[in-house]
C-alpha cells in the first residue's frame, strides 16, 4: 500500500492512498472465512458455510468494509508517522469514485482525501509574561449575608400576626376580571421588584387585602411559578392588577448564635465561641474565593493567548467537516456558530502544544480523583455534616465515568487543570490582595 500527502497551502493538504489486490486480498479472504464461520444459512448447518457461497453472497460488501477500515487504519498511522497536525477528519474527494472500479478483487485503488491543518504559531507564554493573582479577602458585607444565610438554614419557621420586609405571605391572588385568575400560593416578599409594591406587604395582617401590578412586582419567570402558568401566558397578560388577601404569614427566624447552632455546622465542641464561629466563616469564603481567583487567572490567560495567536484556519474544508460528520445541521447553524468553534478551536490547539511540549499526561486515576471531589462537594452542599466514605466516593464516580459525555468532561477538565498549572509555573505571577466587592468590578 502506497501512501502519501501533498500540502496545497500552509493549513490545506490532500493524502493519496494506493491499495493493489496483494494489500488487501489476505485480508478479505480471512474476513470471508470468518463469516463463513459465524454464518447461519438456511440449508447449511451453522459453522458449515461454504467460503465460496459467502464470497458469492457478500464477497463485495466483505470488501468494501475491509478496504475501507484497512485504508483508514493506515491513514491514521501516516499521519503520526508525518506528525501532522490534523484537524477534524480527511474527507473523501471524487465523491463517485466507486463507479470507477468493478469490486471484483482484482481492482487497484485509488483514493484522495482533502485534510486540514492546524496552523503554525508559537505559544505566546514565557517566563516574562506576568499575570496577577488576587488573594480575595472577605469584605464585612459578604461575610454578613453568608453568616445570615447560614442563620437562615438553621433557624425556624414562625406564624407572626403582622408582616415583615422578608416575610413569605400565603395569600390568595384574584385577577382584577371576571373569571379571571385565581390562586392560593405562596408569595415571597424578598422577591418584589418594585419597592413601593414591597413596602405595600409590610404591616399586614391575616385577612388584609391589597391590590397589587403582578407585572411591576415580579420578573416572569418568579410570576409564572406563582400563578400555576407558562412564562408566555405571563407575559401576555392582558389584565395585571391583582387582589392580594393574606391567608397567613410565615417568617423564618434566624438561629440563634449558640452551641447548639455551631454543633450543627462543625464538628461537635470545635467551635464553641461567636469569634471562632467568625473565624471559620471567614476561612470558608476565602476558600471558596480561591476558585474566584483562579478562575480568574484562568479567563485572564486565555484572553491573553486568543488575542496573541493570530492564526489562519481552513475554514471551507472545516465548514465541509462539520456538515459531513453533523448531517442535521443545516449551513445558516453552521455558519451561525462557526466563530465560536474557530474560537475554541484555537485554544484547544494552544493547549494541545502546551500539553505536547511539556509532556503532560493525563491518568485515568487523576479523573477518578476528580469525580470524587466534585461528588464530594456536592455532598457537602446540600448536607455539610455529611462525611462520606472513600469506598462511598469511589463508587459514586465509577457510576459518573460509566457515562462517556461526563468521562470526556472530566478528562478535558484535568487535562485544562494540568496546562493551567504548568503556565502558571512558566509564566511571571503577581499576588494582589482585594477585597471581594472591588474584585467583583474588576471585569465591569
Amino acid at each position: 500500500m502506497n501512501i502519501s500527502h501533498q500540502n496545497i497551502d500552509d493549513i490545506n493538504a490532500s493524502i493519496q492512498v494506493e491499495i493493489a489486490p496483494a494489500d488487501y486480498n489476505p485480508q478479505v479472504d480471512k474476513a470471508i472465512k470468518d463469516q463463513a464461520k459465524k454464518a447461519k444459512l438456511p440449508g447449511f448447518r451453522p459453522g458449515m458455510v461454504p467460503v465460496g457461497h459467502i464470497k458469492r453472497m457478500y464477497g463485495k460488501s466483505i470488501l468494501f468494509d475491509e478496504i475501507n477500515r484497512m485504508i483508514n487504519d493506515k491513514i491514521a498511522e501516516y499521519i503520526g508517522e508525518q506528525k501532522l497536525e490534523v484537524l477534524g477528519q480527511p474527507l473523501p474527494l471524487d465523491e463517485d469514485q466507486d463507479t470507477k472500479y468493478n469490486w471484483d478483487f482484482n481492482d487497484t485503488f485509488n483514493f484522495k482525501y482533502e485534510i486540514g491543518l492546524a496552523p503554525e504559531f508559537e505559544v505566546p507564554f514565557t517566563a516574562e509574561t506576568e499575570f496577577t493573582e488576587y488573594d480575595i479577602k472577605a469584605d464585612e458585607a459578604t461575610l454578613a449575608e453568608r453568616i445570615k444565610n447560614l442563620r437562615r438554614s438553621y433557624g425556624k419557621m414562625t406564624n407572626p400576626e403582622v408582616s415583615e420586609e422578608g416575610d413569605v405571605l400565603y395569600a390568595a391572588l384574584k385577577q382584577d376580571k371576571e373569571e379571571g385568575i385565581e390562586k392560593t400560593t405562596s408569595v415571597r416578599t424578598d422577591i418584589i421588584e418594585d419597592a413601593k409594591i414591597k413596602k405595600s406587604l409590610v404591616g399586614l395582617k391575616k385577612d388584609d387585602t391589597v391590590k397589587i401590578d403582578v407585572k411591576k412586582a415580579f420578573k416572569v419567570a418568579d410570576l409564572a411559578r406563582i400563578l400555576g402558568i407558562t412564562e408566555d401566558e405571563a407575559e401576555a397578560l392582558d389584565v395585571t392588577k391583582f387582589e392580594l388577601t393574606v391567608k397567613n404569614i410565615n417568617r423564618l427566624e434566624e438561629s440563634d448564635l449558640n452551641q447548639e447552632f455551631f454543633d450543627k455546622l462543625f464538628p461537635a465542641g470545635e467551635v464553641t465561641t461567636e469569634e471562632q464561629f467568625n473565624e471559620k466563616v471567614t476561612e470558608e469564603v476565602e476558600n471558596l474565593f480561591k476558585q474566584n481567583s483562579a478562575q480568574k487567572l484562568r479567563n485572564d490567560m486565555y484572553t491573553f493567548g486568543m488575542d496573541k495567536v493570530e492564526a489562519k484556519f481552513p475554514e471551507e474544508f472545516l465548514k465541509r467537516w462539520l456538515k459531513a460528520t453533523n448531517p442535521n445541521l443545516s449551513t445558516e447553524e453552521i455558519e451561525e456558530g462557526f466563530a465560536d468553534f474557530i474560537s475554541n478551536l484555537k485554544w484547544t490547539i494552544i493547549e494541545n502544544r502546551i500539553v505536547t511540549a511539556n509532556n503532560l499526561e493525563v491518568k485515568y486515576d487523576e479523573v477518578v480523583e476528580l469525580a470524587k471531589e466534585r461528588i464530594y462537594a456536592q455532598i457537602k452542599m446540600y448536607n455539610i455534616n455529611e462525611e462520606p466514605t472513600d469506598e462511598q466516593l469511589q463508587q459514586f464516580a465509577m457510576q459518573l465515568l460509566s457515562d462517556r459525555e461526563q468521562a470526556n468532561r472530566l478528562f478535558e477538565e484535568v487535562k485544562a487543570l494540568k496546562v493551567f498549572d504548568q503556565l502558571k509555573s512558566t509564566v511571571k505571577l503577581k499576588s494582589k490582595k482585594i477585597d471581594f466587592d472591588k474584585f467583583e468590578k474588576l471585569d465591569k
